[in-house]
């Protein structure tokens, strides 16, 4: 059943029309538990909240089916008001963003242009960068565009997915580069042939790169509400005595918010995934997906209402 309601909640989350049926009538239906707000105003009171107890934050504004130049501009814009936002009120934040709202599936031309103004933007405003990963349709392109940017800017990582096979091959490749990575298990609906039917194999898989890159003398971040998972990577790094100041662990806003505060109170560096903008609607049916006591809470607020 879980499965089946997994599928259900990715299905709706790449309906177009009820995409734009969800910016049209705003954030209702329980969505405000995962997303902090419509603006940047809104969101910069969560994680000045979020800063208060001791966590710190990567902020996404929200974005999906960007399908024209205009568009993808007007998104990197917002991406360089949030950067500006975080350097002058000296947010303890960084940003996080996809490249489909930059443009990638226009052209190269255009992701890249954007890609460069957010750059230049947050390397004036000492604000870090990680490219979230998508589907498996756009992984190789993503991590094409990382490496071209890491090779002129220092302050920029991104995202690896356990549930694809390739996994490990990418890891590898990317080592050269001395990445920052979020390490994820995937929350994409994908083909068998390209990720991991299983979840034993895809949690299997999380632990092994965590490892891989962490012995690397890698920067790490461990974005997972699994307690294994937190619990292994506590025993990795004390067996091999990898200090706190290489890693760290997320997780998103709304989710296990007492396990963040517990974490964060270990001494643990703990990041809280902050989203916001009115394109939730695709971000939160993936947040359903991933766990199905999410609906329930959603159920309790409407039936309030």
């Amino acid at each position: 059943m879980e499965q089946v309601m997994r599928n259900f909640f990715l299905f709706l989350s790449k309906n177009r029309g009820l995409t734009k049926m969800a910016k049209r009538y705003g954030l209702k239906f329980g969505a405000g538990r995962f997303v902090a707000g419509e603006d940047i105003q809104q969101a910069t009171k969560v994680i000045q909240e979020l800063n208060r107890k001791g966590l710190v934050v990567t902020i996404d504004y929200l974005g999906e089916f960007v399908d024209n130049e205009k568009e993808a501009n007007e998104m990197a814009d917002n991406s360089i008001i949030a950067i500006k936002a975080i350097g002058r009120q000296n947010l303890q934040s960084q940003l996080s963003l996809k490249l489909t709202s930059m443009g990638l599936d226009i052209s190269e031309e255009v992701v890249m242009s954007n890609m460069r103004r957010i750059m230049e933007s947050a390397k004036e405003n000492d604000v870090f960068v990680t490219i979230d990963m998508e589907d498996y349709s756009r992984c190789e392109k993503t991590i094409q565009i990382f490496k071209k940017l890491k090779s002129e800017y220092d302050n920029i990582g991104t995202v690896i997915q356990s549930y694809l096979y390739r996994t490990e091959d990418d890891m590898k490749d990317l080592d050269s580069y001395s990445p920052n990575l979020r390490l994820v298990k995937g929350a994409y609906k994908e083909s068998t042939d390209v990720a991991f039917p299983e979840k034993k194999d895809v949690d299997e898989n999380l632990k092994n790169i965590i490892k891989m890159h962490l012995l690397n003398g890698h920067y790490t971040a461990v974005a997972s509400h699994d307690d294994a998972m937190i619990e292994y990577t506590k025993e990795l790094v004390k067996k091999h005595n990898i200090p706190k100041s290489q890693f760290e662990f997320q997780m998103l806003y709304g989710i296990r918010p007492d396990r963040q505060q517990e974490l964060k109170d270990e001494g643990y560096t703990m990041r809280v995934y902050v989203p916001y903008g009115t394109d939730w609607y695709g971000y939160f049916m993936r947040r359903l997906a991933e766990r199905p006591a999410n609906v329930a809470f959603v159920l309790k607020g409407i039936l309030k209402k």
